[in-house]
């Protein structure tokens, strides 16, 4: 039921593949800039090579979670040992008999932590703050589910409705009722430490100290199995600095290690760092920016005409498939795309009004969610929280297929002749 990288990466390549893709993506290239050109309703994107391109149309779909970060920790750069980011994974470095450090115990953690653990010989785990785990309703489907699934399409489709019913009504506790956390999530994490993990003392070290839905909540059946495995130990302590052989903590003790793991996250706030997008009158986004991200619904700004975000602020979820959220989006730009067709427009900018007011109600929302008043990766320095939805999933599809356009200025066309097409950073 859940898929693993490789099949997940073949479909995806599947896909490419049948609808024709693969002619119109250009690999390997990175975007420094993007800037709009007024006069000529023209967006000019410049690639790090120094290749311009020109298009009507930006859409951006880097997403929140494509920069991988990396802690500041003194002596980093002094580790003889090998070094990978668990975004760039080395598959040609082979762990077997290693001695490995884990730096980060999030959702990157939690799945390759298991994956490795039988093959290193010592596998210690730095832990900033534990995380709530709930089990993971895992395993192949029956051939007879699969035969039945291919026989009558309705139950497949039945079958999907009832995970995403199953998933979406966990908004209810993130977003209205934050009492149901417990039941919902307190109650089953607590069964599964309990049944995975005999230790009181490394149970006490795995329970989180914030309140339920702060921080992402994960899934997973082998992760609290693994931390109590003999070769797998668990640190608590703050790491002091990194030495050319390990990792030593603020209590005074080296961890040797022959190779370090970050599993750190990315930069969800920074929004499509580190590229530069310049709008009118020469406004860039950071500084549109200055007091956090926010788009209309998650996807445009003022004063940045045709250009679109996929997976933009408060567009991140907590509880149900980011997959549904982005065919919401990409159903939005197209419809975006062929009103401003109809109308013969040279330009779509969201009003400002409309973009102001819809951000005060997403914020307002937010105040009574779960992850209001609490230190993770959802908020900003600045207490803001610009990645996540307040509400369910199918009321932002509605808002994005069914809302009316009327929040956008839609510009006469210019005499100016120029490209109709569409660049899409990815």
């Amino acid at each position: 039921m859940f898929a693993r990288q490789a099949e997940i990466h073949q479909y995806l390549r599947h896909c490419a593949k049948k609808y024709g893709l693969l002619p119109a993506i250009r690999f390997g290239c990175e975007v420094a800039q993007a800037q709009y050109d007024e006069a000529h309703a023209l967006w000019t994107v410049t690639l790090t090579t120094g290749q311009v391109l020109q298009a009507r149309h930006v859409v951006t779909a880097t997403g929140q979670l494509s920069r991988p970060v990396y802690p500041r920790i003194e002596g980093m750069d002094s580790f003889q040992g090998h070094v990978c980011h668990s975004a760039h994974w080395d598959h040609g470095y082979d762990m077997k008999g290693k001695r490995v450090a884990v730096i980060g115990t999030g959702a990157s953690a939690i799945q390759f932590v298991p994956a490795i653990a039988g093959q290193v010989s010592r596998l210690t785990v730095f832990q900033r703050s534990a995380a709530y785990i709930l089990p993971r309703p895992d395993g192949p489907y029956a051939g007879w589910r699969k035969a039945l699934f291919r026989m009558l399409p309705w139950t497949m489709k039945l079958h999907r409705a009832r995970i995403y019913a199953q998933y979406e009504s966990r908004a209810i506790g993130f977003t209205r009722i934050k009492a149901l956390m417990n039941l919902a999530v307190g109650v089953p994490f607590k069964g599964l430490l309990h049944r995975q993990v005999q230790d009181p003392e490394l149970r006490a070290q795995l329970t989180p100290d914030y309140p339920i839905g702060c921080k992402r909540i994960l899934l997973s059946n082998e992760y609290l199995a693994t931390m109590a495995k003999p070769n797998v130990h668990l640190v608590t302590q703050g790491i002091r600095r990194i030495t050319p052989t390990g990792i030593e903590t603020v209590d005074g003790q080296h961890h040797p290690a022959d190779a370090i793991v970050y599993g750190t996250g990315f930069a969800a706030t920074e929004f499509l760092a580190p590229m530069t997008i310049t709008g009118r009158n020469g406004l860039e986004l950071n500084t549109a920016w200055r007091k956090g991200a926010q788009a209309y619904l998650g996807m445009t700004v003022p004063g940045f005409p045709n250009f679109f975000m996929l997976y933009g602020p408060n567009t991140n979820l907590g509880h149900s498939s980011i997959i549904y959220m982005l065919e919401s989006q990409i159903a939005h730009v197209i419809r975006c795309m062929k009103a401003a067709q109809r109308a013969r427009a040279s330009a779509i900018e969201v009003d400002a009004q409309r973009y102001s007011h819809f951000n005060a109600t997403v914020q307002a929302r937010l105040r009574d969610t779960v992850w209001q008043g609490c230190k993770s990766w959802y908020v900003d320095a600045n207490g803001h929280n610009s990645t996540n939805w307040p509400g369910f999933t199918f009321g932002y599809r509605w808002l994005t297929r069914y809302a009316s356009l009327d929040a956008y200025r839609f510009s006469p066309p210019e005499s100016v002749a120029a490209t109709g097409a569409t660049v899409t950073a990815a």
